[in-house]
Formats: structure tokens, sequence, C-alpha cells
């Protein structure tokens, strides 16, 4: 069913290392930003949805983030949900945002999605990755993990995971050397993907790195868990991403300019199956498509999940915008950088712009609706006209713990 929402105000902090700001300074900000953005005040709003994946662990902020955050801008009485969904948390507040507009429960809702990361304990930071898989069995992950690199040779991701580094990154790198196994892509692809976000993140003022970066830097920058080096896996960070929602009729109400309509909002969790069998990713990418009455054919721009470069071509394949295992030559044909068929992340992505898990689901909105309204700057997709935004989180077996795939369009 394809929703009757609008998002009518976006707002961001710059994302990167802000030790000396908590959650209340960095989410007020976000939020006042897409308030203004929509031309309403505070008490317009309805309810509000703050996604937040770490803040117990990395803060000691438990059970009322949400509130603790918007208190903070003096605003109290609305209902305010707190939603914590792995690395998708502020998807997911936006996604049950947007479904509460369309049903029409309310007419104003505010999504917030907040995260501090950055901890002079670098174990707290690691702990909050380590938790978003089934710590039951975490001593078992590990093992694997090691074993898998050990026997591809390896050697800086044989040990370390979870102690070193997010344990994530030695996911990734294991569906890495799995894909080269298997469809012949090559470390140079990965590498040109952190090289083409670097292009895109440079071009950002909002991104935690703006250095550009080449194909060969990246291959030569310290490596961290086979085939990864440190540029092709994205940072932690801090800061926050918000967006205003309306039904249409209020927007019209309140003069919204340009709005743009989120047109197809679908999450789903993993199960288990075969490493070769369809996962959550195509399950939500297929539902958005059929909700939008669009195919990826019809996309002109797209937010996707890169927390490590690999992640990014295999997203491709699960989205559909290219056959499974050829996600690599869109990267060498230069299709998804700017200027090519078909942009993904000109944000810079995650792995430039910057991961705090929480925020990072908005944050993509934030960049799709600016793009869709034609107010990107230098980095501004020509002609966008219809966006995806791909956010996923956790772990479980051989699928993501949570994804959500959401389309936006003019």
């Amino acid at each position: 069913m394809m929703l009757d929402v609008v998002v009518a105000g976006v707002g961001m902090t710059r994302f990167g290392k802000h030790l000396d700001r908590g959650l209340k300074t960095l989410g007020v900000e976000a939020a006042e930003q897409a308030l203004a953005d929509a031309g309403i005040e505070a008490k317009d709003l309805q309810a509000a949805y703050v996604g937040n994946a770490a803040a117990g662990l990395v803060t000691g902020q438990e059970s009322i983030r949400g509130q603790v955050i918007l208190r903070a801008m003096g605003l109290g009485r609305l209902p305010v949900v707190n939603v914590e969904n792995a690395c998708a948390s502020g998807s997911t507040a936006l996604h049950e945002a947007a479904l509460l507009v369309g049903a029409g429960c309310y007419e104003v809702v505010l999504a917030l999605g907040v995260e501090k990361l950055y901890h002079p304990d670098k174990a707290r930071s690691f702990a909050a990755f380590s938790g978003a898989v089934d710590v039951e069995a975490l001593r078992g992950i590990l093992e694997r993990l090691a074993a898998s690199a050990g026997a591809g040779g390896a050697r800086a991701g044989a040990g370390g995971a979870g102690r070193k580094r997010s344990m994530f990154m030695d996911l990734y790198a294991a569906a890495a050397r799995r894909h080269m196994e298997r469809h012949g892509t090559r470390v140079e692809q990965f590498a040109g993907v952190s090289a083409k976000n670097s292009l895109h993140g440079s071009l950002n003022p909002r991104a935690q790195f703006r250095e550009r970066l080449t194909v060969e830097q990246v291959l030569a920058a310290p490596m961290v868990a086979e085939p990864l080096t440190r540029p092709m896996c994205s940072p932690i960070g801090d800061g926050a991403a918000a967006v205003v929602l309306m039904s249409s009729a209020r927007a019209r109400a309140c003069g919204v300019r340009r709005p743009v309509r989120v047109v197809a909002s679908v999450l789903h969790s993993g199960w288990d199956h075969g490493l070769d069998e369809e996962g959550a990713g195509e399950l939500c990418a297929r539902g958005a498509y059929e909700a939008a009455g669009i195919g990826p054919a019809e996309l002109d721009v797209v937010e996707l999940h890169d927390a490590s470069a690999p992640a990014e071509i295999l997203a491709y394949e699960a989205l559909g915008l290219c056959a499974k295992g050829e996600g690599g030559k869109l990267i060498e044909e230069g299709a998804t950088r700017l200027g090519g068929r078909l942009p993904v992340n000109p944000s810079g992505g995650l792995l430039r712009k910057g991961h705090p898990v929480g925020a990072t689901g908005i944050a993509q909105i934030v960049e799709l609706t600016e793009q869709l309204q034609g107010r990107s700057g230098p980095r501004q997709v020509e002609g966008a006209r219809v966006g995806l935004a791909h956010n996923g989180g956790g772990n479980i077996g051989a699928d993501v713990a949570a994804l959500c795939v959401t389309i936006l369009a003019t």
C-alpha cells in the first residue's frame, strides 16, 4: 500500500567526534533544524519516535532516552516512543512514525535518530556492536570468524574482533572473501567503493571525513581484517538527524514548499536460510518496489548501508540494481558515482559521512529529501525525483537482524 505521508522538514548535525557534547545537545540541534525547515513549532508536534541503539552502554542513559532529549527543548506531554533496533534504529523510528501518520492516527510527527559512540574507553564503543548479535552465541561466532580468517590466510582478521575493532568488520570481511571466491570480485572494486564515497563525502559539509582518496590510497591504508583496509570500514561517530512527517492534507494547510512523499517503507527481520538464498534485503526491496509501484530502473538516487565497502556491493545486488555477483562491475563502470546513471551514497555514505548508528537511517532520509528538493549543492543529483534508502543492523546467523527500505518521491 502506498503511504500518504510527507517529509515536511529535515535537520542534521555534522557527524563526527563530539566528546564535548551529549545526546541532548545533538538531538535538540537536529530536531530544531527539522522544525524550522518545516515552518512549525515544537508545540505543533503530536508524537515523537526516537531511534537510539547504544546510549545505555556508552552513556548510561537507559529507558527514557527520547523523553530526556525532547524535554531539553521544553517539549513534554506528547507521546514519545523510544526505538532500539541496532543500526536500523533510525529507519525503524521513521517507519513507525510514517505508518501512524499514514493510518491517520497523527498529522504531525517527529522522527529523530541520535547516537553517542565515542568514549574515552574504546571497549564501551566496541561493546555496542558486540551486543548486536546473539550474545549467548558470541564466543562461538568469534571463534568461527577467526577460523575462517585463518583458513584464508587472513592474519589481521584472525584475532582482535570485538576488542580492537567492531566485530562487524570481521563479518563483512568474511562476506567479502566469500564474494571474491564465488564471483571473482576483486579487492580493487571494494577499494573503488571507498574512493567513490570519499569523493562524495568531500562535497558534504556535514560528513565526518572529507579527504578525497584514490583506490591506491585505500589499498595502501592499514589492514583491519582482510581484505578490508581502514577506509573500507565505516567509522564510529556521534550525531543526530531528524525529520518532521505530516499527512499530505496537513502539509498543504501548513504551506509546505517542495513536499517529498514517503511512498513506501518496508521493515523485516532476517531468518535462517542458506548463504546463497535471498534474505531480508531482497524481501524489503521487493516489498518497497511493489508498494511504490516502481522498479529499480526508476530510481534516481540511493542512500544505502555501506557499513563496509563490500556491504555496498552486496546491497547493489539485494536491491536489484544489478545481477547477483555483478556489483563490482557497477563500481568499475562509474555507474554509481555522481554523474553516473544511478548515484549511490552522494552524502559520502557511512564510510565517509559517518555512522552514529541510531542516527544513520534518518540521516539517509535527510540526504534524499534534500536531493529531491534540489538543494544538495555540489553533490546534487541532476533531476532527482525518486530516491531509495536502505538501512540495516545487527546479525543473526546468515542474515541481518533488522532491515528497512524506504522510497521517497516528489
